[in-house]
């Protein structure tokens, strides 16, 4: 008896030693969770100490890689050990070179302030071809005719005379692809591959096969779709005449292993088979058009009669670079259900989703043979609720009406409950039209809307006691994933392009709400690719190398190549994207210096987009563009130990810092130009202002704001500078009434007449730009952050190693809650009104960080004392959970 108690008083000693053990969680590779068919050759690893005991710091770690999990844990055969006393949590890997399709586990255990060694943690990553020679066997396609409409089905079988016990595929392709094995499609990923510049990189994705390979017979079937690369909708960006247009082709490798340990290898080759199909039209811009009627039941099963199906066509790479496509996949990441449907006749259906979404359409439906269903979706219904695209149709050229914008079509073939779903398109819309030639007969469940988008992770979330301030932050998320698809895009339905200026002024908000480096860093690569060799870049990335180079861009817009890198840096503590755009930012600066005048001015630039009324100087934007370029070009010549590029952009930025104030500023009244918001909120936010001419200038921002009755007046530039100007300046009350407006102009405005994403316009009666989900005006998202929760990295320690905090706790606002999962784990800023009118603010400081707050208050009371201070009170942080009871500042 007495045994076994102290049998369970072990086990419980054991449990509650363990319940307080320094764990580790999270371990990623590149950013990505367990990667599989990796190609970096310095993979970085990173890990969070968030279930460890609160108050835990990182004093030490070491980090160890194997090819046997057995002997990682031993300790022995290792290929790679590497120590260090330093509390970082992201380290490069600099070890012999990695082999490619190569299982690696990796292991990493640290020390922390309390001399505990936490548990070892274990996680894996699989290298993939590690080099574009690794590819075998050929490119195939079916035809060289890039008019030719319907979409090409590939197929070939195999016959296995051994146990497979590990398969992996790997397939590139120029266009978009689905690949099945044994009739089922592999994977959840949507229209792989991401979009690059086709004839400078392509992307392969790798999958683990291995379950799809245990019968005897195997048959492996590929559809193409034209996707960016075989343009044949026709719109003002001329995709049409991109310089690598070509039939849509790919390449696949399948590496398998038998149970003896032998090996082989599967490749396409001209030997494989190829045949048109049911799906007749597919345009990743406009639709797709499927005829049941065509089907060929089992083309991608076994022991199909394939004797009617011809030889591929084997054609060459279609560039010298392809690489691992690193990073989250686009899935259908959310199925809407409609809220309401209307029955317009028998042959006419018209859905509303109840959210603007993009994605596409499933839907289920019976019918004679030959009717033909067309599907079309809009974002709007005109005044007698019918479908109207006028908003978004007005870039689009077509030159016959046999491809309508925004529509699928389907020919049923007459059996019961068919079901019709776009692989190689997706579109932007909450309405949906099904109108038929013929009776048919839907309720609301046969149709549902799948909301896709690169399925990034959400590590951030806003809270209050305001539902409009809520509502605003989630139709800014709901706009900001709308737009993201392998590269960040401007609206989800009239172009789909990679506009630079929309992602640098939104910047923030996707970094505070998303887990998004991997998608920026392969944008950045994406950069590279298009930059020409006096540094210019096009105004939308990726673009078919004629398109964006002549007009929309210049430092307002295209400083994406300098703000991303910097902005990555800032909030991962990541530098990788820093030094690999080293090179292009100094070009790209350096450009701009040779075009400048009058000491350090620029009027290249597209300005201050879609503003309420005022116009600001093109040459006040995009100077004041230049200057934050040469700052972040100093800035990181100094990071990496570069001192003479660091004196010369250093005094670049100065000179350009004296144009602008030289020309534009009123020392005098602290008035830019004419005083329009941005004007001044811009010179703020970017630190042009003198500090002696700070309180005025802010001042004159504060009436230019009442001045609109305290309403915004500014266009695509100013509303990343708005409301941060005026925060940082004293004045957070005044942004936060003008954040929740519900009056024009304003986002209340938009979510007041029923918006669930942002709109491209303040008048939503507007004659033009009328896009109802466009990120744009999306900074806002970020604010929420930044200017309410006052969560900000340290330049100094960037990553939010240290955190600086500066919340502000705004009048009318009872209750706010600012979550942010940083590199180191989960930040809480919050507060809440008491009764007394006085407010608890609390905070949560993660593990292996360390933060200093600073509360513009009255009076502050901790842990039951009342505290002393001038002006702002300060306080040094360590990891753990804080509570304050203030009374809001009555300056």
């Amino acid at each position: 008896m007495m045994r076994y108690l102290l049998s369970i008083l072990l086990i419980v000693f054991t449990a509650c030693t363990q319940s307080y053990q320094t764990q580790l969680t999270e371990l990623k590779v590149e950013h990505l969770d367990r990667p599989l068919g990796m190609d970096a050759t310095h993979p970085r690893f990173t890990w969070k100490l968030q279930n460890s005991p609160l108050g835990t710091i990182q004093k030490e770690y070491q980090i160890r890689l194997a090819t046997d999990s057995m002997e990682l844990i031993k300790g022995k055969d290792l290929l790679w050990h590497k120590q260090g006393s330093t509390g970082k949590n992201a380290i490069t890997y600099d070890g012999e070179p990695l082999k490619p399709f190569t299982k690696y586990y990796w292991g990493v255990s640290v020390n922390a302030n309390s001399n505990q060694e936490s548990q070892f943690a274990i996680s894996t990553f699989e290298t993939g071809m590690m080099g574009s020679e690794q590819w075998k066997g050929t490119w195939i396609t079916d035809t060289e005719d890039i008019d030719l409409k319907p979409a090409p089905y590939f197929r070939k079988e195999f016959d296995l005379e051994k146990k497979v016990v590990r398969a992996r595929a790997y397939i590139v392709a120029a266009g978009l692809y689905e690949l099945y094995i044994n009739g089922e499609k592999v994977g959840d990923h949507r229209l792989d591959p991401v979009y690059t510049r086709f004839d400078k990189r392509n992307t392969y994705v790798t999958y683990d096969v291995t379950q799809d390979f245990n019968q005897a017979k195997v048959a492996i079937g590929v559809i193409l779709g034209n996707g960016w690369y075989n343009h044949q909708s026709t719109a003002v960006w001329l995709f049409d005449r991109a310089k690598w247009r070509k039939r849509p082709r790919f390449c696949l490798n399948i590496k398998l292993t038998y149970d003896d340990g032998t090996t082989e290898l599967i490749a396409t080759d001209k030997s494989w088979k190829t045949s048109l199909g049911p799906l007749v039209l597919n345009s990743i811009y406009t639709g797709e058009h499927y005829n049941a009627n065509l089907e060929q039941p089992g083309w991608n099963t076994v022991n199909f009669d394939d004797a009617s199906w011809k030889a591929s066509l084997e054609v060459a790479a279609t560039s010298n670079t392809i690489v691992a496509q690193a990073i989250p996949p686009i899935r259908i990441v959310k199925v809407l259900q409609p809220v309401r449907m209307t029955k317009m006749s028998d042959k006419r259906y018209i859905f509303d989703l109840g959210q603007n979404i993009s994605g596409v359409t499933k839907l289920r439906v019976s019918g004679e043979k030959g009717s033909v269903i067309r599907v079309t979706h809009a974002e709007q219904l005109d005044c007698l609720g019918n479908l109207d695209l006028s908003n978004i149709d007005v870039h689009y050229r077509p030159k016959d009406t046999l491809d309508p914008f925004q529509t699928d079509v389907y020919t049923l073939n007459g059996a019961k409950d068919q079901v019709f779903e776009p692989k190689f398109n997706y579109k932007g819309f909450q309405y949906v039209e099904v109108k038929s030639t013929t009776a048919i007969d839907l309720d609301k469940n046969d149709l549902s809307g799948l909301f896709m988008h690169t399925d990034v992770e959400a590590i951030g979330s806003i809270h209050s006691s305001n539902q409009l301030l809520n509502n605003i932050w989630k139709a800014t998320n709901n706009s900001y994933c709308s737009n993201l698809f392998g590269y960040p895009t401007d609206c989800p339905q009239r172009e789909k392009n990679g506009w630079t200026g929309d992602a640098h002024i939104n910047i923030e908000t996707a970094l505070y709400n998303y887990d998004g480096i991997s998608v920026y860093e392969k944008w950045m690569k994406d950069h590279k690719d298009e930059q020409q060799a006096n540094g210019v870049l096009p105004s939308i990335i990726p673009t078919w190398g004629g398109w964006g180079y002549d007009w929309g861009n210049g430092p307002d817009w295209t400083s994406t190549i300098t703000i991303i890198p910097w902005e990555l840096y800032q909030f991962y503590g990541d530098d990788h994207a820093l030094k690999m755009m080293y090179e292009p930012m100094k070009k790209y600066v350096d450009y701009i210096r040779s075009i400048s005048y009058d000491g350090g001015l620029t009027n290249w630039g597209l300005g201050d987009w879609v503003p309420v009324k005022s116009v600001t100087p093109k040459e006040l934007t995009s100077s004041i563009y230049y200057f934050v370029d040469a700052s972040i070009m100093a800035k990181t010549a100094l990071h990496f130990g570069k001192q003479e590029d660091f004196k010369t952009y250093a005094a670049l930025a100065k000179q350009i810092k004296d144009a602008v104030n030289d020309k534009y500023l009123n020392p005098k009244t602290g008035v830019y130009g004419q005083g329009f918001q941005t004007e001044q909120s811009a010179a703020l936010y970017w630190g042009l202002v003198p500090d002696s001419l700070k309180e005025k200038a802010a001042k004159r921002l504060v009436e230019a704001v009442s001045k609109s009755d305290n309403h915004i007046d500014v266009g695509l530039l100013g509303t990343r500078t708005i409301l941060g100007a005026l925060s940082q300046n004293g004045y957070a009350d005044l942004a936060y009434q003008v954040a929740t407006q519900d009056t024009y102009p304003s986002w209340g405005w938009w979510i007041r007449n029923g918006a669930t994403t942002l709109y491209e316009n303040w008048d939503i009666h507007a004659n033009s730009d009328l896009s109802k989900n466009h990120i744009m005006f999306g900074a806002i998202g970020g604010w929420f952050y930044s200017g309410l929760g006052g969560i900000l990295p340290d330049p100094e320690k960037p990553g939010f190693k240290h955190i600086i905090l500066k919340p502000n706790l705004v009048a009318g606002l009872d209750q706010f809650e600012a979550k942010f999962q940083s590199p180191h784990g989960e930040i809480i800023s919050s507060w809440d009104t008491n009764t007394d009118g006085t407010v608890k603010y609390e905070v949560r400081i993660p593990n292996n960080s360390t933060a200093t707050l600073y509360l513009d208050v009255d009076t502050v009371e901790f842990q039951g004392e009342a505290i002393s201070f001038t002006n702002v009170f300060t306080k040094e942080l360590n990891p753990g959970v804080y509570r304050f009871v203030v009374t809001r500042t009555s300056k």
